[in-house]
């Protein structure tokens, strides 16, 4: 998950503090979900194929809003629970959405060395992100303030 501080911004906090609470929103939501669409796409690029449904199941979500007023939006693995450490029980091994696998070829297991992919694609693509975030935002508080 991605977590982005827009403080260190003076101008980008000036002009979201113009905005209405809503509209401040969803400059943040589009922005948020355009840094981890980079995530989720390098990821996507690194994950191991075999059948594709790790690669078919690795996803984005926007988070709910917090109490504190953050937005934020992450790269998860369709098949975990909500905590990530375990199957979703809900779902069947042979369905198409259930990649369960993914913790065992991401950390490895005792047999078997670990293959990370989740990892390296954070490391390989932070700056890329955060950079796709902030141009999003700035487009966003553009169209917004035109109006």
């Amino acid at each position: 998950m991605t977590t982005l501080d827009f403080s260190a911004l003076n101008d980008l906090s000036r002009d979201l503090a113009l905005l209405s609470k809503a509209e401040s929103d969803t400059v943040l939501r589009r922005s948020t979900q355009a840094s981890a669409k980079v995530l989720r796409d390098e990821t996507r690029r690194r994950a191991p194929v075999r059948t594709g449904k790790l690669r078919r199941n690795i996803r984005t979500a926007n988070r709910r809003k917090g109490r504190d007023g953050t937005i934020s939006a992450g790269v998860y693995v369709q098949g975990s629970n909500q905590s990530g450490t375990n199957s979703d029980t809900r779902m069947k091994k042979n369905d198409s959405r259930n990649a369960y696998y993914w913790r065992f070829l991401e950390k490895g297991t005792s047999k078997m060395a670990p293959r990370p992919f989740i990892d390296p694609a954070f490391e390989a693509k932070a700056e890329e992100a955060a950079d796709a975030a902030f141009a999003v935002a700035l487009k966003a508080l553009d169209e917004v303030l035109m109006k």
